[in-house]
């Protein structure tokens, strides 16, 4: 079994609110290296908003193609 078929078969077994889950993961994830990291810290708050805007936006154009356009 190739690793496309191995990720298909897995995202056959995801659930609607495994996403969701997996998103307050990475909250928690990037408080906890925040907190244990201040030079992150440092980078995260030197950064301006409307980068991680862009990032989001970027990251997100799939799942608002999917939601919206087909």
């Amino acid at each position: 079994m190739n690793f496309a078929n191995w990720m298909e078969n897995i995202m056959k077994k995801i659930k609607w609110y495994d996403v969701k889950l997996a998103q307050i993961a990475a909250i928690f994830a990037t408080l906890c290296v925040i907190t244990l990291w201040p030079a992150f810290l440092e980078l995260v708050l030197k950064v301006e908003w409307y980068w991680y805007f862009i990032l989001a936006f970027i990251f997100g154009m799939r799942w608002i193609k999917i939601m919206f356009f087909k």
